[in-house]
């Protein structure tokens, strides 16, 4: 068996392949990447420049990547409106204090989680008509808001965005299929 495997590589051993040959490429590229950085200067201000080259690289295959292929839209589904619905319960035991500076990220969130709530309810496969009653409170807080989301804008709203929050999860509540 050996003299006919010698044969057929006359005399030289057979090229490795597989698992033995992916790791001898690890250990050579470990290598020359130690090799690199000692020859390179090294230091901070080296394996800063590295490290920004390698972000800046990066960022281009993204960008990259992302115009060779179209990102696939997501599919609306219950699944949406379930998990949506869940965020915006985890609102439900979180206030704030208008007027003490605290109510930016409160306000935001809750106006964030209506608004993604709402566009899952208008992709359901259900159709909108099946949630008119919070999908008509969302749209009268978005009128009342308009594009401000500035921390003053969404204080003065602060009952009617709270109210909507509240309204949404009591008719949610009632409609059990809707999110289990």
């Amino acid at each position: 068996m050996l003299l006919r495997n010698a044969a057929r590589t006359h005399g030289r051993r057979p090229a490795r392949t597989g698992l033995r040959a992916g790791a001898l490429a690890v250990v050579v590229a470990a290598a020359l990447v130690s090799c690199t950085q000692a020859s390179s200067g090294g230091g901070p201000d080296a394996d800063a420049a590295r490290t920004a080259d390698s972000v800046e690289n990066a960022d281009r295959a993204e960008r990259e990547a992302g115009e060779a292929e179209p990102a696939a839209a997501p599919s609306p589904g219950p699944a949406l409106v379930r998990d949506a619905f869940a965020t915006l319960q985890a609102t439900l035991n979180e206030t704030c204090t208008p007027g003490a500076g605290d109510c930016a990220y409160f306000l935001g969130r809750v106006t964030r989680e209506l608004t993604e709530l709402n566009e899952s309810m208008r992709a359901d496969t259900k159709g909108p008509g099946h949630f008119k009653k919070p999908l008509a409170d969302m749209k009268a807080l978005f009128t009342k808001l308009g594009d401000d989301r500035s921390e003053p804008h969404l204080e003065k709203h602060f009952s009617e965005i709270v109210g909507t929050r509240d309204s949404v999860n009591v008719w949610m509540q009632g409609h059990p299929d809707d999110y289990r």
